[in-house]
């Protein structure tokens, strides 16, 4: 991934991407609460200027900020101060605009005034992290939006190669390959069935995301990425509908204990 820097100091990382649905329903799902928890991690955002937003990603990690634009349903940003030990305030805005022939382009930056290239790699990381969580949006808007959503993430470390630890993530989840289109049956934190609808594997990460049916349905990413010696596992489960809350405070003890067993494997 590229940093972009100009003159003034300014460096900064940048998504372009395109989503179904309106500007209002994209509003929803990226400046709201309610909508973050569909796609993206659960959140309380106070929508004005100066109100605070709060990303609660899983036990003990949450990202705070104040929000700097606040343009329903187009234009929304925030500074978060404390996103890194010691480094500069780093900006987030996010634009929605609706495109002729349906659905919406989102155009969202990144950004922070310095000269150094100390927190470089920290921004790279905001960009590869999206793409997963980018994906689960657009499934969430083609299929659920507006409706009720709850959410978590968790994670785990494993020793060892990122390939066999791929490989055992998935012999976990039942199946030794991946491949979109497949339909699939899990047994793991919870019995589920879904469509593989996205499967990533590049230097930096490897996933899969699954879209569940059932009487709650919802989106499961499951994956790893590298962090030095150590191949830090995720797995992301979304839940939308009336009985979402209840199924996900069900689920989620079990898939931690899981996902704790496929790290050590």
């Amino acid at each position: 991934m590229t940093i972009r820097f100009d003159a003034s100091g300014k460096r900064w990382v940048e998504l372009d991407f395109l989503v179904p649905g309106t500007p209002e329903d994209v509003w929803h799902a990226m400046a709201t609460g309610p909508g973050n928890a569909a796609w993206f991690t659960t959140a309380e955002i106070d929508g004005q200027i100066g109100g605070r937003i709060t990303f609660h990603f899983m036990a003990g990690v949450t990202g705070s900020g104040t929000v700097t634009c606040w343009e329903p349903p187009h234009r929304f940003g925030y500074v978060e101060a404390d996103w890194a030990e010691s480094a500069p305030p780093i900006v987030t805005d996010i634009t929605i605009a609706a495109r002729s022939g349906g659905g919406c382009r989102v155009h969202m930056v990144h950004s922070i005034v310095s000269t150094s290239t100390q927190w470089d790699g920290q921004m790279e990381g905001f960009e590869s992290g999206w793409p997963g969580f980018i994906d689960a949006l657009r499934l969430y808007l083609a299929h659920h939006a507006g409706q009720a959503a709850a959410s978590f993430q968790l994670a785990a470390e494993a020793k060892g190669e990122a390939l066999v630890v791929w490989r055992n993530l998935l012999d976990g989840l039942g199946h030794e390959t991946a491949d979109v289109g497949e339909n699939w049956t899990v047994e793991a934190g919870e019995t589920l069935f879904g469509e593989v609808v996205v499967v990533r594997q590049d230097a930096v990460q490897r996933y899969v995301i699954l879209r569940i049916d059932g009487d709650v349905p919802g989106v499961g990413l499951f994956g790893l990425y590298g962090m030095g010696d150590t191949v830090r596992l995720s797995l992301c489960r979304f839940f939308y509908g009336s009985e979402a809350g209840a199924a996900a405070a069900a689920a989620q003890p079990k898939w931690q204990t899981w996902l704790d067993a496929v790290a050590k494997a």
